[in-house]
């Protein structure tokens, strides 16, 4: 066989004898890496250990990878402006994770004679989101809806790796000011405070407070 050694020198064709010799001096594995070649290559490693690393390695790998993925939206198209508006900001969220976006207008009824309105909002709502993503395919009939797709202009990769910065980022931060959310003494405000003499959910002003008491002494 052809023998290499722990460090990946070749020490030459060597009887099988003389292979589990020197497996045994160095405290090694004899492992047959390539058992088609003429003579077989044999190779003295640690073999447990490179089970686990390549185990890591294809876990890192996986890890890694970036799968296609579409997402749905669904709109009418007569849709309500706040309607419009969060359907549009999902659109705008899997364009920044990478993902592709499948748009589909529904038409019902007499909706049906007028494909114009679904392909207005079409072009609007690409119009909205052309700095994450561009029309993959072009608005089209098919039945009682119109379909289009958008890809966005970052690689799956690209996402991914965003993601995990900022997250990381954001761990970051939350442990080098652990209280600031909790303490208001600095000046910053906190939920639950009232900002510019407005309250916020869950909150009532003073004056509020005291109006119906005012409204009854009087009557």
């Amino acid at each position: 066989m052809r023998l290499v050694g722990p460090s990946g020198e070749q020490v030459g064709i060597v009887p099988l004898a003389k292979a589990l010799e020197l497996a045994q001096e160095y405290d090694l594995d004899l492992v047959e890496v390539a058992a088609t070649a003429r003579p077989p290559v044999c190779k003295l490693m640690d073999y447990g250990k490179f089970k686990y690393e390549s185990a890591m390695k294809a876990r890192e790998a996986r890890k890694n990878q970036a799968h296609t993925v579409i997402k749905e939206m669904k709109l009418r198209p007569k849709i309500d402006p706040h309607d419009y508006d969060t359907k549009k900001g999902h659109v705008v969220r899997f364009l920044k994770q990478g993902d592709k976006v499948k748009i589909t207008i529904m038409f019902r009824g007499r909706e049906q004679s007028r494909p114009e309105l679904g392909y207005r909002l079409l072009q609007r709502l690409a119009s909205d989101v052309e700095d994450l993503g561009f029309i993959e395919s072009n608005p089209k009939q098919d039945g009682r809806n119109m379909i289009m797709v958008l890809g966005p202009h970052k690689k799956k990769t690209e996402a991914m790796a965003e993601a995990r910065e900022a997250q990381a980022a954001r761990k970051a931060e939350a442990k080098a000011n652990p209280g600031r959310s909790q303490n208001a003494a600095d000046g910053d405000i906190v939920e639950g405070d009232i900002v510019d003499g407005e309250a916020t959910e869950g909150e009532t002003t003073e004056a509020s407070a005291e109006a119906p008491a005012e409204a009854s002494a009087e009557a």
